[in-house]
């Protein structure tokens, strides 16, 4: 499906909120983008139904390839609750395009996190907060419990923390908050 700068916020940001949808980036004269498109095409047709595939022609949409910081192509980059989750540039190999689509899909690291800690009942203070979907509470028990922490247990509540930072983005504000936080806290 092509995507406009008028049908994008509908067509991406949010149908992203229902499935993963990936933005093919590219150009008419552009030759790897036509190598490419194949690729993505039977890769996520192999998918079916799991992740949909949009193209913006970056020509036709500047407003959009800027806003996306689209500045060689083709781009795909991989919308999930309404912001880019992953991305590469570049032509790739079949062997590739289904690698990014298999992380795409995979469960994100902080879910498999969070099952793991209510079958261990690790933190439970931080795994009710993340139930109550409280991640930014959840973030402040982790901080505040690394300098009493073991070493061990430090190692734990940082790969918690991460996950979580990789869940809510590198843009989100409190994801800044909290990293300058954890860090001191470590270190």
């Amino acid at each position: 499906m092509d995507v406009t700068e008028q049908t994008f916020d509908e067509a991406v940001l949010a149908r992203s909120h229902e499935l993963p949808v990936v933005v093919d980036f590219w150009a008419e004269w552009c030759g790897p983008c036509h190598a490419l498109a194949p690729v993505l095409e039977d890769a996520i047709a192999e998918r079916a139904g799991q992740v949909e595939l949009v193209k913006v022609d970056v020509d036709s949409n500047q407003g959009l390839a800027g806003q996306f910081g689209v500045s060689g192509i083709p781009a795909v980059k991989a919308f999930r609750d309404g912001r880019v989750v992953r991305e590469f540039v570049g032509a790739q190999s079949r062997v590739s395009v289904s690698a990014f689509l298999d992380d795409l899909l995979a469960p994100a690291r902080a879910d498999t996190l969070l099952e793991e800690l209510r079958a261990s009942g690790e933190l439970p203070d931080v795994v009710a907060a993340l139930e109550a979907n409280d991640v930014e509470g959840a973030l402040a028990l982790i901080v505040d419990a690394v300098p009493r922490a073991t070493a061990s247990e430090r190692e734990r509540l940082r790969e918690v923390a991460v996950a979580l930072f990789e869940q809510l983005g590198q843009d989100d504000p409190v994801v800044s908050g909290f990293r300058r936080r954890l860090a001191s806290a470590l270190y």
